[in-house]
């Protein structure tokens, strides 16, 4: 039975539905903090998601093409378009999707190995930014998915790299490197998700 277990799905259509209807259900008003969380575990449920392929791909479980197949899976499931609920509530869900384009990136580059390695993420982030006021957007992603990629590979992430930063599709972005860091200090469990033997 042991096959079984590829069959798994790392991420579902139903999984992305359950959340957005808990966020139907909130009651979420922009200036509503606490009612936000909800945005910040549908984020994390899915960059855990994206972590298992990672880490499967790193143990050899996962070939190349397998993993970046899961991720442009959970990447078709997540960026589709989502009936519009209303403003306060499209804007966060939009929000998480832009975090997200930065997570997805971030795992095609890991996997792809298209990065140098590397900690100096503030010369990306300026970089990045430089590229985004210049609107030259392929730029701008490329750096920032060098900086997940560099995360994925063990690098840090430091608080001061992602201060004072303007809003913007950077901005954004970023939000989901600094997601894929958290997760990968607070929850180590992506990567032992094996089952025991016997």
């Amino acid at each position: 039975m042991a096959e079984s277990k590829f069959v798994i799905p790392f991420y579902t259509q139903e999984r992305w539905q359950n959340w957005i209807n808990q966020v139907k259900e909130s009651g979420f008003k922009i200036d509503d903090q606490e009612k936000g969380a909800v945005f910040v575990y549908m984020e994390d449920d899915v960059v855990l998601s994206c972590l298992k392929i990672i880490a499967k791909f790193d143990k050899n479980i996962l070939s190349q093409d397998d993993a970046l197949g899961h991720i442009a899976g959970i990447k078709g499931i997540v960026l589709a378009k989502i009936e519009p609920i209303n403003e306060d509530v499209d804007i966060m869900l939009e929000s998480t999707q832009l975090s997200l384009m930065g997570v997805f990136a971030s795992c095609e580059c890991y996997i792809e190995k298209a990065f140098e390695k590397t900690g100096a993420f503030g010369k990306l982030i300026k970089g990045a930014l430089k590229a985004e006021k210049e609107d030259n957007m392929g730029v701008a992603m490329g750096n920032i998915a060098m900086i997940g990629a560099n995360l994925l590979s063990g690098k840090k992430l430091k608080e001061k790299d992602l201060e004072d930063l303007p809003e913007g599709l950077v901005a954004e972005w970023l939000d989901g490197i600094d997601s894929i860091s958290a997760a990968m200090v607070g929850d180590t469990s992506y990567k032992d998700d094996e089952p025991d033997e016997g």
